[in-house]
């Protein structure tokens, strides 16, 4: 099915959560003569005809023939004036196994431009543009260049993708949003590695194919300068010095305090008259637990450097974020959303959690950019995959503002 277009591809969509839909051919081999094809009919209804409709919140259909380099120019191309005024922009990829996930993202045929991922071809654009910004103001600032994250989110654990797969922390900051934090890959001369990053995701069997990576992943472009890298890091070093100090202090207190009562043959606690409280271990261990204040406040100064950094040198950042492990809690917060519901799930999962503020972004006006690509197949065999795609995309849509179009 074809929904039209309402913007023109040079202007950003009046909505800030869109929803795309992008059609993955069928098989080039043997399967093709033996997998039928989803039969779609374009049609716009009379509104003033009764009859049964559905009602579909895309912004823009993609037909199999349309390559990866028609989808960045329409969805991710007109951002990135956005991105350089300093605004975020957030890319998801939603649908089945096989349906297109990877090639539509993170695709690096560097035979073939044209089928470059929107992760890519993205980073291509800016390195561009920001090799122009360093040459026009070699004295003025720091160089300018593009940080790379990448995690790997199975069920309830993220993996850094740059540091061996290591386990990393999802934590809820100061400003109320979920971060995952993990190693920063720097980029020189703004060269994106992408072909390690595809050769390094493991894979395993799916209800469609073998190939299925079995996790999902959550991927971020940043521009940066060196002088904010130092600063993030100094902020993390900091922090990792906090938790082992209050920990042990509140471990000895409470030891300490244990041993000050016995049970009495009735049950009762009372004090006990052979144990003296070691307050001299308490007020050591208070000691410490007091330089852990002198601790946050250099915490405190390092994350206002990282702000001033920030202010002083850093164009805005582009994160690509692609959809959450737990399709359950996703598909939950997509209803409650939809369905203007008081409590929205995003705690259930911890990437869920990490999408919190991109679906909240939605609801402001702080400047962020958020999209949703829909990869669905065009083979019969996939039609009710295909379909709960197409629903729940719907349901972004509706609950991200999108106007809708009544389709057959």
């Amino acid at each position: 099915m074809l929904f039209q277009q309402e913007v023109a591809k040079s202007e950003i969509p009046s909505t800030v959560f869109n929803v795309f839909t992008r059609w993955r051919p069928l098989p080039a081999d043997d399967e093709r003569e033996t997998t039928p094809e989803i039969k779609r009919e374009y049609k716009h209804d009379n509104p003033n005809i009764s009859k049964i409709s559905i009602e579909a919140a895309f912004t823009q259909t993609f037909e199999a023939s349309d390559n990866n380099k028609a989808i960045f120019d329409s969805v991710v191309a007109p951002t990135l004036p956005q991105v350089l005024a300093g605004q975020t922009c957030n890319f998801f990829a939603y649908g089945h196994s096989g349906s297109g996930k990877s090639h539509t993202i993170i695709d690096h045929d560097f035979d073939n431009s044209s089928e470059f991922g929107l992760c890519l071809s993205a980073a291509r654009e800016l390195s561009a543009t920001l090799e122009q910004l360093n040459a026009d103001n070699c004295d003025a600032s720091p160089r300018l260049g593009i940080g790379l994250r990448m995690y790997k989110l199975r069920k309830n654990t993220a993996f850094d993708s740059f540091n061996n797969h290591c386990k990393c922390h999802l934590r809820e900051g100061y400003d109320e949003q979920t971060h995952i934090r993990g190693e920063t890959e720097v980029l020189e001369g703004g060269e994106v590695r992408v072909r390690p990053i595809a050769t390094k995701a493991s894979t395993g069997t799916s209800t469609v194919h073998n190939q299925s990576s079995r996790t999902h992943a959550v991927l971020e472009l940043e521009i940066v300068t060196r002088a904010l890298l130092d600063a993030c890091e100094a902020v993390i070093e900091r922090q990792s010095e906090l938790v082992p100090v209050a920990k042990r202090a509140n471990g000895i207190y409470i030891e300490e305090n244990v041993k000050g009562f016995m049970q009495t043959p009735e049950g009762k606690f009372v004090p006990n008259p052979d144990y003296q409280i070691d307050q001299t271990n308490i007020d050591a261990a208070e000691a410490k637990k007091k330089k852990k204040i002198e601790f946050e406040l250099s915490v405190q100064k390092a994350e206002n450097h990282v702000n001033k950094v920030l202010k002083s040198y850093l164009q805005p950042c582009l994160k690509a974020r692609q959809i959450n492990t737990d399709l359950l809690t996703l598909k939950e917060v997509i209803r409650a959303r939809a369905s203007n519901q008081s409590r929205i799930p995003y705690r259930s999962s911890p990437l869920t959690m990490a999408l919190r503020g991109h679906f909240l972004s939605s609801d402001s006006t702080n400047g962020i950019y958020s999209a949703m690509m829909l990869t669905v197949s065009l083979a019969s065999a996939h039609f009710a995959a295909t379909m709960n795609t197409l629903k729940y995309g719907n349901l972004v849509g509706v609950a991200g503002g999108n106007e809708k179009e009544t389709v057959r």
